[in-house]
């Protein structure tokens, strides 16, 4: 379906002249597109300057593009105003915004915090590391032998004393798709706070914020076909407003005197220091790009793809497949294992042949000791990968498994 956008990536397409790439590990960082490559040498070569802070033409160039970015994010996700983003470095940095900030005006001590057993460890140490110097209480959803939350777990883990349910949307270490509209409302009956990382989730399937009455999302950029370097908090604004900033300095403060400091209306109180606004330049490309292609189409294929990676590896009686069974509750994020061969060793010997899936707990140790594995093999697709690829790597693990066994 998407086989015409190749040439669009240039990693893709340069490798395709001669050694083969057979880029699996999406879920870690996709490739990026020459829009969004392109915009990086334009902007320090034509706009560079510091936003916000100048009345020079160069100074207010850069104010529209940040800004310009931002609308462009909240479009995206439906967000009911601009001022409902905040940039940060990446889902990490926001996650641990959102958990010093919380914590300062929603939690004491007792109070009870849910997550599910399949969280990166970004959405999980903060979370302990404050419930240690609060007093507060970690609960997990766990998963059934299908690897999804049942709705009993849902209904006994979320009670009256649950201020906060972080949840992933799409898990990173099994595929899991996350009943994440049940979640919300179950957690605001109990008149709990929601925080999603979609991660995994926003670069594949339309995420409407309105909707979904998410309280938080968060997202990495680079995980969407745009440059490192910016992330992207999504917050209710009155709850932003209620909150205290996470960082202190330059362009969050309103007035400093020597004794005493106000700060900025939100967003800005969020955003400490110069902004990295090249890259929310290369967001906005990436934006375009995937608006261009529709997301529905997008996630189309690329389950399309999923299916039959699945039905490939299912019928080889040595390879053991984690995640739903069923399509419709999973993204495109597989793992597996081949009896008898550790994860590192098929991923390098993989290498060899040009192809490139992970290999780890993927930063989901409690998920992996749950399901009682040290490690899985994970591939991960994008729109940009094709049936072909996959009979390829189908070709390279069976000739693996004979040399290995």
């Amino acid at each position: 379906m998407f086989n015409n956008i190749r040439k669009d990536f240039p990693i893709i397409y340069n490798h395709e002249k001669n050694k083969p790439l057979v880029y699996f590990d999406n879920a870690a960082t996709t490739q990026k597109p020459k829009n969004v490559i392109n915009i990086l040498p334009q902007y320090y070569s034509h706009y560079n300057s510091n936003h916000h802070r100048g009345v020079y033409d160069l100074s207010v160039k850069s104010t529209d593009i940040y800004e310009s970015s931002k609308m462009s994010v909240k479009n995206f996700i439906n967000a009911n105003s601009q001022d409902e983003i905040i940039y940060t470095k990446n889902a990490t940095e926001s996650l641990n915004l959102l958990v010093y900030s919380l914590s300062k005006c929603y939690l004491k001590k007792d109070d009870e915090i849910v997550l599910s057993i399949m969280e990166h460890h970004s959405n999980l140490v903060p979370w302990q590391q404050i419930c240690k110097k609060i007093g507060c209480r970690i609960k997990f959803l766990y998963i059934n032998e299908d690897c999804m939350i049942p709705d009993s777990e849902i209904e006994k883990k979320i009670t009256n004393k649950t201020k906060i349910v972080s949840i992933v949307h799409i898990s990173n270490g099994i595929g899991t798709l996350n009943p994440i509209k049940k979640i919300i409302d179950y957690a605001h009956l109990k008149k709990a706070i929601t925080v999603i990382d979609a991660s995994q989730s926003v670069p594949h399937i339309p995420i409407d914020v309105r909707q979904l009455n998410a309280d938080f999302l968060v997202f990495s950029a680079h995980k969407m076909y745009a440059p490192f370097g910016i992330g992207v908090l999504y917050g209710k604004k009155v709850i932003l407003d209620a909150m205290s900033p996470f960082l202190y300095g330059g362009d969050m403060i309103e007035y400093v005197y020597e004794d005493y400091t106000t700060f900025a209306q939100t967003p800005t109180k969020y955003e400490a220091g110069t902004q990295n606004i090249a890259s929310a330049q290369g967001l906005e490309e990436a934006i375009k790009y995937l608006n261009k292609l529709d997301l529905n189409k997008i996630n189309q294929w690329e389950m399309k793809l999923t299916e039959y990676f699945i039905n490939k590896l299912k019928s080889l009686d040595y390879i053991t497949v984690y995640g739903p069974k069923d399509l419709k509750n999973r993204g495109s994020i597989i793992s597996f294992n081949m009896n008898g061969v550790h994860p590192h060793d098929l991923s390098s010997i993989f290498n060899y042949y040009g192809i490139c899936v992970r290999s780890g707990n993927h930063c989901t140790q409690p998920l992996m000791r749950y399901l009682n594995i040290n490690s899985t093999v994970r591939a991960s697709f994008s729109f940009y990968n094709t049936i072909r690829e996959i009979d390829y790597f189908m070709d390279c693990l069976k000739k693996v498994k004979r040399r290995l066994t």
